[in-house]
């Protein structure tokens, strides 16, 4: 019995940059936002759903039309929501079969939603990545090219940072403050240290 962990956090946290570092160290990361695109575009019945749902023109010569999609949810809570009821529970069942797949002691599932999605019921335990607002503005300022306005609508969209870290079983400071690499050796040890322990169960 594999452990299954998660990583999530907000908008410019660095959640991506602290799981590439466990995969660095051997450890297996299912990178949700990527599986849930790959999922749409592949996936037979959930493309069937996405269409009864949203219409023919969610494809385009056989591909997911994101700009159709992001148009139609980006202001509408009702139309996100009912987009993540069908996609969310696709995504989680996809990252379950994977992580049973691999023969490492943990896996990993990095996404932005787990406590949103109801994906921590799956996991054993997950990692919150917290860095502070600015920092955060300031980062995915200059990794999307787009204001400071831009990231707030973005940013006012999810979930409370502090809510979330407290949902936390382990949460990591990438607030260039902290050194991260030696507190995600802290935390590889530990969950290699339960891994043992739930294989011994």
């Amino acid at each position: 019995m594999i452990l299954k962990i998660g990583i999530t956090g907000g908008i410019g946290s660095g959640k991506s940059t602290v799981a590439k570092v466990f995969e660095i160290l051997g450890i297996p990361v299912y990178y949700a936002d990527d599986a849930a695109k790959k999922l749409m575009n592949e996936d037979g019945a959930l493309r069937e759903k996405l269409v009864h749902s949203f219409g023919k023109e969610t494809y385009r010569n056989g591909t997911l039309n994101r700009q159709y999609i992001s148009g139609l949810v980006f202001n509408d809570p009702q139309q996100l929501a009912l987009l993540n009821s069908i996609v969310h529970p696709a995504t989680i069942a996809d990252a379950d079969k994977w992580m049973q797949q691999q023969t490492s002691p943990y896996a990993i599932k990095e996404a932005a939603l787990i406590f949103e999605s109801g994906a921590e019921k799956y996991l054993d335990k997950v990692i919150g990545v917290y860095a502070p607002v600015p920092l955060r503005l300031q980062r995915v300022m200059q990794r999307d090219g787009i204001s400071e306005a831009a990231v707030l609508v973005r940013l006012n969209k999810q979930m409370d940072e502090d809510k979330k870290m407290q949902l936390c079983n382990y949460v990591i400071h990438n607030d260039e403050q902290e050194l991260l690499i030696p507190q995600v050796l802290t935390l590889h040890t530990i969950l290699q240290e339960l891994s043992e322990k739930k294989y011994f169960l």
